[in-house]
């Protein structure tokens, strides 16, 4: 697979000799509204970010990073949250900004970084115990191959095309959500809903609770639904029985998982597909809701997921923890809604069902590409295999 106009030539450095580390400090100003890049915002282990903030909330100082920086999480190193912006802005003095030296490939370097052999490098340099830290001048002197800069090109490209790929599904995605919401809008607004019966949400679904030890079949794989699956990838993970701790609820098909856990914080609505294996479970802190038909599961999605009624539920949080507040079902399933005739849920499924099943298909591509790019990372960067 080796690339004959290529010279495969890798030679020991520092990473001080091909990296710098920028420290150009930011002093917050009202009005600047710079992008803000905490580790809040970056997701863990994806490579992506998951949001971006405002300079206008930050009260301490800041670094600042130019477009197609490095910005690598040093606090707790081995949760991987490394990105490069395709803009300028600043981040948390917790993010290294990182940029190569000349006659080395950025974008090489960026992959270099997010490699395991790395992070677990950086993690095992730390300092501190509770609040683990990576440590620059461990890291700078230490020793390893880097390839020429021809080679690094060529490297960068085959990653950046696995990413592009990922990207692109990403945004297909976005616009398939907003799309869905028009859609939902036209058929379901409220000049409409006074022609329908009036209910609540326990009407149209039922509150499932059918509690599951996985732990009691620990050579079973199952397909786990947790608030970390959710945050990174809207995908479940598989798991052994033998290492899912605690008692699950069972998930079925064309169910919807409402996150109890801050809802008011962080919104984390889950539509479950029909296709799912039997051994599908997810964490008691989500509200398993089961549409009572097939026919109102996308209806109940797109109304949980109207931002006035999400946003009026997610109000009724309860507890004494700001940090662990959650909602009781009755505040979900004893919520004012509408029944529309089955006519118009049938005509809105139609539209909207395709919608959905390019969405999920999507996601099982990026689950998949992203698996693809992180199992191949460590064998190019180890010369296990050569780039052509």
């Amino acid at each position: 697979m080796e690339d004959r106009n290529i010279v495969s030539e890798w030679k020991e450095q520092k990473l001080a000799e091909v990296a710098q580390l920028v420290k150009e400090v930011y002093r917050p100003q009202k009005g600047d509204h710079l992008p803000y890049i905490g580790l809040e915002h970056i997701q863990e282990q994806k490579l992506r970010l998951k949001s971006i903030g405002d300079s206008d909330s930050v009260v301490s100082h800041k670094y600042y990073f130019k477009c197609n920086d490095i910005l690598f999480g040093k606090l707790r190193p081995y949760f991987r949250k490394v990105v490069n912006p395709n803009f300028d802005g600043v981040c948390s003095t917790d993010i290294w900004v990182i940029r190569a030296l000349k006659n080395n490939d950025q974008k090489f370097l960026f992959y270099f970084l997010a490699n395991q052999e790395f992070v677990d490098t950086a993690n095992s340099g730390d300092s501190g115990t509770r609040m683990p830290r990576a440590d620059w001048d461990f890291v700078k002197d230490a020793t390893w191959q880097f390839p020429s800069l021809p080679e690094q090109r060529a490297i960068a490209a085959v990653f950046s095309s696995l990413d592009d790929k990922i990207d692109l599904l990403h945004r297909q995605n976005k616009t398939l959500e907003s799309l869905a919401a028009t859609l939902w809008r036209y058929y379901f607004d409220d000049n409409r809903q006074e022609i329908w019966g009036k209910c609540m949400v326990k009407d149209i679904a039922d509150h499932e609770k059918q509690s599951i030890h996985p732990r009691k079949t620990p050579d079973t794989i199952f397909y786990y639904y947790s608030i970390p699956a959710f945050d990174e990838s809207k995908m479940p993970i598989k798991e052994y029985g033998v290492s899912i701790q605690s008692n699950k609820y069972l998930v079925s098909s064309n169910t919807i998982l409402f996150s109890k856990l801050n809802p008011h914080k962080d919104k984390r609505l889950w539509l479950i597909p029909e296709d799912i294996p039997s051994n599908s479970v997810c964490s008691t802190e989500f509200q398993v809701l089961l549409p009572k038909l097939k026919v109102y599961s996308l209806f109940l999605y797109g109304f949980l997921n109207h931002p006035d009624n999400y946003d009026e539920i997610a109000a009724g949080v309860g507890g004494t923890s700001g940090s662990h507040q959650r909602i009781d079902p009755d505040v979900i399933f004893k919520f004012p809604c509408y029944l529309p005739s089955t006519d118009i849920l049938n005509e809105y499924n139609t539209k909207v069902e395709p919608i959905f099943n390019i969405m999920f298909c999507n996601k099982k591509q990026i689950q998949n590409l992203t698996y693809q790019r992180d199992a191949l990372l460590p064998k190019i960067m180890s010369r296990e295999i050569k780039v052509s």
